[in-house]
Order: structure tokens, then C-alpha cells, then sequence
């Protein structure tokens, strides 16, 4: 390493490095290193407890039955719940990541300024800071007490509550990866006369791709671990649902509730759920990074 430095000639020098720099360079090395390792020591205690604890429920008929609702005897699996989580967050996906990739195309493409894009962006960050059981009593206050769509509880309203929660997540990391598209790509387009809106669909968007999927499957893991907006939209049922109009299991409600068992079947059930969300989310992140390394910007 070297430093620039003045020269009477009005040129620059590379100044020679000397030991008192090296030695704060490799203390502030070791700091860092040290600061990471503490912050990974409690992330590496939760794996190692959850695969303590979860890895012996887990079992063939532990992913293929139901619970069973029965406090003795066999109290059955997670497929109801799994299943019901997968259902409500490709839901929710599809309803999110359309609108949010929308709102980030205008405020990029079409809005940048302005005090209606200004107003857009500040509802996004309030938006963002909301805690999730906001999001799940606005729908249980709005939908299932006013008994919108037939059943009061229903997969459908936790997909809603769900989207609520992701969409602030898309847009934000959308527009974060659409003002990475340089602009001379834009001027570029625009210059031999191509409309705004096709430059938009046939240039932006694909350079931009694997950045806005990445960004999305960020905001599909942290939904799939909510458990507070299902808790007032879909509740629990034990049997595999596949109707969206009705009540839905889902791995975060049937954990929360067998962890508070008095039963240690049930709790150890619940371990064996918490392992297999853990799992889930960390296969989408897996998948999340990948699509970043694809990633033209």
C-alpha cells in the first residue's frame, strides 16, 4: 500500500508506508474480523439449537401427515401447514411483486421527481417500519370483521396481509436496481427514436432482471416467517387446505401454537417446524444470491 503525496515539481509521489500505518491497518483488520466473528456467534448458536432440537421430528410421516389435533397419542405432522404456507406467500407474491416492481418502474422511469414521486416514496418508508401485526389487524379490522369474501377467515386474507408487508421490501430494492441501469443504455434507445415505454420493457427491465428477482425473494423470505398478520387473517386448521377462500394452516401459526404446549410431542413438533421454515428461507436466499450473481449491473 502507498500514499499520494505533493512534489516540489507540482507532480505526485507514491509515499513509502510506514510502520505505524501498517500496524493500525492490521489492528483495524483484526477489530473487524473479531467484530465479525462476535456478531456470528449467536446466528451459529440458533443453527446449532435448531438442528439439536429439530433434526428428531423430522420424518417422513412428519412431512406427509396432518396434525391430528389430539393432545394424547399421535399428534401427526406439518403437511397442512407447509403446504398452507407455500399457497399464501405464492399469493402474495403475486400480488406484491407486480405492484411493487410497478411503483419502482414509475419513480425511475417516469417520476423521478417531484413532490407526488417525494410523497410515493415517503408512504414506502412508513410503509416499511410498520410491524407486521399492523399489517394483520388492518385486514382482520377491514376484511374478516366485515366478513369480505364469505368465510370471516380465510388464506387469501393472510396472502393479503402478507403482500402488505412485502410490498414495501420489492419496491424499495426494485428502484435501488433500476437507478443502477446506466443511463447512456436509456439514451441510447431514446435516441433512435424507440419510445420511453418500450425502452422501458425491451432495455431496462431486462438488464435488470436478476437484481429485481433478487430483491423480491428477499421480501418472499421474510414473509414466509410471519406469523402475527396470519394469526388474524387465515388462523389454523389441521387438515390440508387447498381453498384459499378458507382457513389455512401455516408453519409459523403451528409452531406459535404448539410451542405453548404442554405436551413435549407438541413442542418437539414445533422444533421440528421451526427447522424446516429455517430451511425454506434459507433455500430462497440461496436462490436470491445466485440471481444476484447473474446480475449485468
Amino acid at each position: 500500500m502507498s500514499a499520494v503525496a505533493s512534489t516540489p515539481g507540482g507532480g505526485s509521489a507514491l509515499a513509502p508506508i510506514t510502520g505505524r500505518r501498517k500496524v493500525t491497518d492490521v489492528v483495524m483488520r483484526g477489530l473487524l474480523a473479531a467484530g465479525t466473528l462476535i456478531a456470528l456467534i449467536p446466528l451459529v448458536l440458533v443453527i446449532y439449537y435448531l438442528l439439536h432440537k429439530g433434526l428428531g421430528a423430522w420424518s417422513w410421516d412428519f412431512f406427509t401427515t396432518d396434525p391430528t389435533g389430539n393432545f394424547l397419542g399421535d399428534q401427526g405432522g406439518i403437511k397442512s401447514a407447509l403446504l398452507g404456507t407455500i399457497e399464501m406467500v405464492l399469493l402474495a407474491s403475486v400480488i406484491a411483486i407486480p405492484i411493487g416492481w410497478g411503483v419502482a418502474l414509475y419513480l425511475v422511469e417516469f417520476g423521478r421527481t417531484g413532490r407526488f414521486a417525494a410523497t410515493v416514496r415517503y408512504f414506502i418508508d412508513v410503509m416499511t417500519g410498520v410491524p407486521s401485526i399492523v399489517f394483520g389487524l388492518f385486514i382482520y379490522v377491514t376484511l374478516v370483521v366485515g366478513g369480505w369474501g364469505g368465510s370471516s377467515f380465510a388464506g387469501w386474507k393472510g396472502s393479503i396481509a402478507l403482500a402488505l408487508l412485502m410490498l414495501p421490501v420489492v419496491t424499495r430494492s426494485a428502484e435501488v436496481v433500476l437507478l443502477l441501469v446506466p443511463d447512456p443504455l436509456r439514451e441510447a434507445a431514446l435516441a433512435l427514436g424507440t419510445p420511453r415505454w418500450r425502452v422501458t420493457m425491451k432495455v431496462v427491465l431486462p438488464t435488470a432482471l436478476p437484481g429485481l428477482i433478487t430483491g423480491s425473494l428477499l421480501a418472499v423470505a421474510r414473509a414466509a416467517g410471519e406469523t402475527a398478520p396470519l394469526l388474524f387473517t387465515a388462523t389454523i386448521v389441521n387438515g390440508t387446505n387447498f381453498n384459499l377462500g378458507e382457513r389455512m394452516n401455516s408453519l409459523p401459526v403451528q409452531i406459535y401454537t404448539d410451542v405453548g404446549s404442554p405436551n413435549d410431542q407438541l413442542v418437539q413438533r414445533a422444533w421440528g417446524a421451526a427447522l424446516t421454515l429455517v430451511v425454506l428461507i434459507l433455500l430462497t436466499t440461496l436462490i436470491a444470491r445466485l440471481a444476484s450473481r447473474r446480475s449485468r449491473l
